[in-house]
C-alpha cells in the first residue's frame, strides 16, 4: 500500500495504518529532523511531535502526490517552532554563558550558533533543493531514493542537488 493510500486510511483513523506509514517513514523523517536540529534529543521530540500531528491532521490532507514532503513540512515547521523556543532559551545571564567564568566552552551556545549559521545557509536554497540536499547529506539516502520518495525525476533530483551545493558553496564563502 502507497504512503498516500496510509495517510487516507490514517485520516479516517486506521491505527494499523498509521502504524505501517511510521514504519515506512520514520527514518527518513528522523533523519530529515535531526539534519535540521543537530540534537538528537530535540530531533526525537520533535519526532513525536511530527507523527503526533500526521494523525490529528490526515484527515486534512489533500492527495497531491507527495505525502512525505507533506509530511516534511510538518517536520521542518515543528523544527522552526523548536528554534524559536531555543532562541527564548538563548537569552541567559553571561555567567551561564560563560561557564561560570572558567573560560569553558559553552556547548549550547556553540551548537546554537553552528544551527543558526546552517539554517541560515539553508535558507537560501527553495524548498525543494533543501529537501534534496538534507535528505542526502544528512539521512545518507541515494538520488534514486530520494527522487521516488519526492516523486521526481532522477535528472530533476541530480540537477536540483549540484544547483544547491554551488549556492551553498558561494554562500559560505562570501560568510
Amino acid at each position: 500500500m502507497s504512503d498516500e493510500e496510509l495517510l487516507k486510511r490514517v485520516g479516517a483513523g486506521d491505527t494499523d495504518a498509521f502504524r505501517q506509514l511510521y514504519h515506512n517513514t520514520d527514518r527518513t523523517v528522523y533523519s530529515f529532523i535531526l539534519s535540521i536540529l543537530k540534537n538528537p534529543q530535540d530531533a526525537e521530540e520533535v519526532m513525536q511531535e511530527t507523527y503526533l500531528k500526521i494523525w490529528t491532521s490526515a484527515a486534512s490532507y489533500h492527495s497531491q502526490g507527495k505525502p512525505l514532503a507533506w509530511i516534511f513540512t510538518i517536520a521542518r515547521n515543528l523544527c522552526y517552532m523548536r528554534f524559536r523556543d531555543l532562541k527564548r532559551q538563548a537569552d541567559l545571564g553571561l555567567d551561564e554563558l560563560n561557564g561560570e567564568e572558567t573560560g569553558e566552552l559553552c556547548l549550547p551556545l556553540e551548537n546554537l550558533a553552528d544551527a543558526m549559521v546552517l539554517r541560515s545557509a539553508l535558507e537560501i536554497l527553495k524548498e525543494d533543493e533543501r529537501q534534496i540536499v538534507l535528505l542526502h547529506a544528512s539521512a545518507g539516502l541515494k538520488h534514486r531514493e530520494i527522487a521516488a520518495d519526492l516523486q521526481m525525476p532522477l535528472a530533476t533530483v541530480l540537477s536540483k542537488y549540484n544547483r544547491a551545493i554551488k549556492k551553498l558553496k558561494q554562500y559560505l564563502r562570501e560568510e
